[in-house]
């Protein structure tokens, strides 16, 4: 499992010779799941090169706050991070942003956080000992930045002495403290999202209007809250790092999936738009029209027949402590039906929308539910974006099994 699954990190790189010792430190954070955003000071490219880093990271290097692709980049990066870390932070760095001079990127993007800040001061004793610097990092400490000391030891040019950065492990072990795990860390959490498409012939479907967009804001809510993902999906939407992608199409692909995927996990949360009917002959090449009736052979009429029902299924099969999560996509007796839906497929919560409302559900960037529970009272969630009804889904199983572990 790893320790910062769905976390942003803002890796900032300053112009001292431990620079190398940053890409030691990118490769863990890396390792660990986290997405990191590195920052290199113009100073640091004379110590090592961009591709290294841009290589390593997970997104391309930072330099300036003129040349990159956002107008803002600053802002973008500071506002998204999770934590910011600085290291080596040179004398320069800090007592700019002691001052609050935004003389570069880096500093500015430091300035323009709300995110935990951990600097990591590396120069030679000498540096380190001067009462500017030692009076810039106590500033630092009473603003509530975080500072790991430097090590003593062999520096630059032969000397020893404090000043040494700290090890790369050492500065990761401090980043895992001040980001300790979320309230979803060591669950395996499969969410199914998307509308299957079951083939008529080998151009037409029968499908629904679901985007996707709600299963992919799930998996990247349980993502970002310490939860081992594997998100099973008919559409392709950006991933959140760190989320192992399935691709599917039909009903009958998604439970082969569902199945081989639920078998060990926690946590299921079955917000795909499975269609309940699919034709019992399908063509493997295109129905062509006939000319004469206007009228596509063979499909005159389509016989159907029913899918899997794969939450029913699962709702079967349900290992105790395991939880299980509906979706039910309504446009009347929204809190009723949901009700016998969570009865009658053993499942341990129900996320219920009405369509026909303006906003709310397929193809739209907002969503409005109720959280239907065994036990307990249903729970409106008023019109918001997806993320947000993510997080109260997530909020509510995180509940759910607290519950069952007592």
């Amino acid at each position: 499992m790893t320790l910062l699954n769905g976390k942003h990190i803002v890796l900032g790189v300053c112009g001292g010779i431990a620079a190398y010792k940053s890409v030691e430190l990118c490769r863990l954070l890396v390792d660990a799941g986290a997405h990191v955003a590195p920052i290199m000071t113009s100073d640091a490219e004379h110590f090592i090169g961009k591709v290294t880093l841009s290589a390593l990271a997970s997104e391309p290097v930072h330099t300036t706050l003129w040349d990159d692709a956002d107008p803002i980049p600053h802002t973008r990066l500071g506002q998204r991070a999770d934590l910011i870390v600085v290291a080596p932070t040179t004398a320069r760095v800090l007592g700019a942003y002691a001052a609050g001079i935004s003389s570069d990127l880096l500093t500015a993007t430091l300035i323009a956080t709300r995110a935990p800040v951990l600097v990591c001061p590396a120069m030679h004793t000498e540096m380190w000992e001067h009462p500017a610097v030692q009076e810039n990092i106590a500033t630092l400490r009473r603003r509530g930045v975080n500072v790991l000391d430097p090590e003593s030891g062999r520096l630059a040019g032969g000397d020893i002495g404090a000043g040494r950065l700290a090890d790369p492990q050492r500065i990761f072990d401090e980043i895992v403290q001040l980001l300790p795990p979320g309230d979803l860390y060591g669950t395996h959490v499969v969410v199914t999202a998307g509308g299957t498409r079951e083939p008529i012939d080998a151009v037409r479907v029968i499908a629904n209007r679901s985007s996707g967009k709600q299963g992919y804001a799930i998996a990247a809510e349980a993502n970002a809250r310490g939860a081992k993902v594997t998100l099973i999906s008919t559409v392709e939407l950006a991933v959140p790092f760190g989320v192992t992608l399935i691709q599917v199409e039909t009903a009958q692909q998604m439970q082969d999936a569902v199945n081989m995927s639920a078998q060990q996990a926690d946590v299921v949360v079955m917000a795909a738009a499975v269609a309940d009917m699919r034709p019992v002959v399908t063509s493997t090449s295109k129905m062509k029209k006939n000319p004469k009736t206007g009228v596509i052979d063979g499909l005159e009429s389509i016989a159907l027949e029913a899918t899997p029902d794969i939450l029913a299924n699962l709702g079967a099969s349900k290992r105790v402590g395991q939880v299980l999560v509906g979706f039910a996509a309504e446009t009347e007796n929204l809190v009723a039906n949901a009700q016998a839906k969570l009865q009658r497929k053993n499942v341990d919560l129900i996320v219920a929308n009405n369509v026909a409302d303006t906003g709310v559900g397929f193809g739209h960037e907002t969503n409005a539910v109720t959280l239907v529970a065994n036990g307990a009272e249903p729970v409106v969630v008023g019109l918001s974006d997806k993320r947000s009804i993510a997080k109260s889904v997530m909020d509510a199983v995180v509940l759910i099994r607290s519950h069952s572990t007592h």
